[in-house]
């Protein structure tokens, strides 16, 4: 019983063949199916250069959260600016040659000036370099942790404010590391980007225009690279 059936299957194979064949030919290919896009919803920040200096601009309710003084002394502002340098030359109304000197050829104390910007960055920066990133909620945590540690505290882990800042609604506080011609704002600004999640050398960001044309190039990167992860900002 056995071998009638497999002998009428065979006739019936070798009539079907010819039809079969054409079809086969024009099979469809298998394809690697098409992998989502995880889309996460991030925050801007922002970079600016004063021409010499740079800092940085982040949304204030995250640092606020881990440096309380900084939400009676600033209130509600959707951001503040920070940068790091030295402490005579940075807080000097009248900036001269000598404390210029003395910052670069001495390693000297540091302080952060912070400033209090509102939602129009761009504007109130009108005369300056401003370039927007968006971050992830967990580059801009590593962002934070890394400005919140380059605050002096002291044994009660108080920040410790000194006087007012030099422009808008400021204030300087005494800052971790000591400035050098080697370890300068631009430095500082630098080691933030990295603590974001950039590729960024410190060491090679010694000028404001290194790091801002870091800061393009990154940005310029993002829209030409495929990346199964995004971020969207608002």
């Amino acid at each position: 019983m056995f071998n009638l059936k497999r002998r009428a299957y065979n006739k019936i194979a070798l009539i079907l063949i010819p039809f079969l064949l054409p079809a086969c030919a024009s099979k469809s290919h298998a394809v690697k199916p098409v992998e989502e896009i995880a889309v996460e919803r991030g925050e801007e920040i922002y970079v600016v250069s004063h021409g010499w200096h740079t800092g940085l601009v982040v949304p204030s309710r995250q640092i606020q959260d881990q440096l309380h003084p900084l939400r009676a002394r600033f209130g509600d502002t959707p951001y503040i600016e920070f940068g790091w340098g030295d402490r005579a030359f940075y807080q000097a109304e009248e900036p001269s040659t000598g404390l210029a000197l003395k910052a670069i050829l001495w390693p000297t104390e540091s302080v952060i000036h912070a400033v209090a910007v509102p939602e129009k960055v761009h504007e109130y920066f009108p005369n300056s370099e401003v370039i927007a990133l968006c971050l992830s909620a967990a580059d801009l945590s590593s962002l934070i942790r890394y400005i919140s540690n380059s605050f002096l505290k002291n044994r009660k882990g108080e920040i410790l404010p000194l006087q007012r800042g030099i422009y808008g609604n400021s204030q300087f506080y005494s800052a971790v590391g000591l400035f050098s011609l080697m370890n300068t704002c631009n430095n500082w600004t630098a080691k933030g980007l990295q603590s974001a999640g950039m590729d960024s050398s410190p060491t090679l960001k010694v000028t404001a225009g290194s790091v801002m044309d870091y800061v393009a190039a990154y940005k310029q990167s993002l829209t030409t690279t495929a990346s199964r992860a995004a971020v969207i900002c608002r």
